[in-house]
Order: structure tokens, then sequence, then C-alpha cells
């Protein structure tokens, strides 16, 4: 009989961030997993990030707009085939709102042309897997869209955003998102990337950052503290909803008791492990 494997409990970006913004919401998501049903942005954002990582595996001759737009149609099959609720989005692919969104996506492939050329680079890897523990004992886990790591060893970390282009809001999160994977390389490599890029294909748009080893300590802490946070809430059940205008957009609002609901009954702490993280919640 094999063993069952328990993933030690880890803290993502997405997940991190969901505390901050409501720590209800860290509980529907990481503890009690509710389910939430994807939006046609957040798979559109799936399958072109899945459309660049396959590009990026071709040789660089191939990396050319044509090719991105032949693997548009295929992804989103394979994709399908592998979360048959998708279906459900649409009323079939005769559906002029099936012909919108893939039209939408053609466009941001488009726009990714015109940021950057992949025929000119080689990234050390793409959709790549990182964890990293803190001298504090804080596990880190997430998923990084691109990594290019120059000869001379310089590192740049790159990411996709299907959405338009931040404000305020959005942008903060995507900045905290950034500095996570800046923090886990550093404390892996024992470099600070030289630059945190985020590219915003439907507007065709570059934000660069330039963290430093500073910043990323204190940014270590901010992390500590939230997932000491998350602990002392975990050992309670004491997760409290923050409502803020996002509320409009959650999954989970029937629930809140600040709208008049009720939280399922607390299942204890810890499992299921916080640290898991979907390509979805790396879509937006």
């Amino acid at each position: 009989m094999s063993e069952h494997v328990v993933r030690r409990p880890a803290l993502s970006p997405s997940r991190a961030s969901d505390f901050k913004q409501c720590p209800l919401l860290y509980r529907f998501r990481a503890v009690d997993r509710l389910p939430e049903k994807p939006t046609r942005a957040q798979v559109r954002g799936t399958v072109v990030h899945s459309v660049l990582e396959q590009l990026f595996a071709l040789p660089a001759d191939q990396r050319v707009p044509s090719t991105a737009q032949d693997l548009l149609h295929p992804s989103w099959s394979r994709l399908l085939a592998e979360r048959a609720e998708l279906a459900e989005l649409f009323s079939g692919e005769q559906d002029p709102e099936f012909g919108r969104w893939l039209e939408d996506a053609q466009k941001m492939l488009t726009g990714y042309f015109g940021l950057e050329d992949p025929r000119r680079l080689e990234p050390e890897a793409c959709e790549l897997l990182v964890e990293a523990e803190l001298p504090s004992g804080v596990l880190l886990r997430g998923y990084i869209d691109r990594l290019d790591v120059a000869p001379t060893g310089e590192i740049r970390v790159v990411d996709y955003k299907t959405g338009a282009a931040p404000r305020e809001i959005g942008e903060a999160k995507a900045m905290f998102q950034m500095k996570f994977y800046a923090l886990v390389l550093w404390r892996l490599r024992g470099v600070v990337p030289r630059q945190l890029r985020l590219m915003y294909l439907a507007d065709r748009q570059n934000l660069a950052y330039a963290p430093d080893e500073a910043e990323l300590r204190r940014f270590e802490r901010t992390l500590e503290a939230i997932w000491a946070a998350i602990l002392r809430a975990g050992r309670t059940g004491d997760f409290r909803p923050n409502p803020s205008r996002l509320c409009d957009w959650c999954d989970h609002k029937a629930l809140c008791p600040e709208f008049g609901g009720t939280p399922p009954p607390y299942p204890g702490w810890p499992e299921p492990d916080p640290g898991v993280e979907t390509a979805l919640d790396r879509s937006d």
C-alpha cells in the first residue's frame, strides 16, 4: 500500500494576497476549498499563458506570430479535455461569444509580439515552480511565468498579464506577486533579480521594476507577519471578513457575514495545504 504524502503547508503569492485582501476569503479558498466558477477572462488568460509556454519550447526561428495563433485553438481544446466543466462557459464553438473570446485571445498574442521578439530570447525556464524556506521557517512556493538569465548571471522575472493595464489595486497586487518571486529567487540563488517585468498584453504595456536587497528583506518580514497571522487565525478559526469594493467580484459573497451570510462550519487547521496555486490563480 502506497503512503499518502502530505505536502507541508506553504505560502503562495495568490494565497498571501488573499489573506491581505480578506482573511475570510483566504479561509474559503485555502481551508474550506470552496469551488469557484472560472470566468471567461481567467480561462482566456490560462490559454494565452499556455501558448506562450509552448512557443518558447520551439526553436527560435519558429517563434513567430502565425505559430502562436496556430497554437491557440489546440491549447483551448486540451484545457477543455482536462476540465470538461469549462464547456459551460459557452453554448458551443458556434456561440458568437466564443468567437469574440477567441478573437480577444488572438489580439493578446498579437499584443505580445508588439512588446518583444521571442526569437531573440532564450529563457532559462517557463512555468517554473520555485520553493524556498525563509530563515524563520516560513515555506514559500509559487510558479514563475518566465525566468530570463543573462550570460553575466543577471536575472529577469517576467509575468504575463492578460487583463487591462492596472489601476491602483491591480498594480499593487501584481507587484506584491513579483516581489514574492524575487524574494524566493534571492533565497534560492543568492542573487537579487535585476528586473521584475510585467507585460500587459491587452494594452501592449510593460511595467518594469528593479528591487534591491533591503527591500526584499523588508518584504520577507511582511510575509512572515502574514504567515504568523494565518496560523493564529487557523488555530481559532477566526478568519474575519474585510469588506472592500472587491467584494462585488467575490464568489463567496452569499456566505459572508458582512452581507448576511453564514460561513460553513470551520473544518479545522491545518490541511488542506494552503500553498496550492492553480493556473487560473495566475491568469489575471
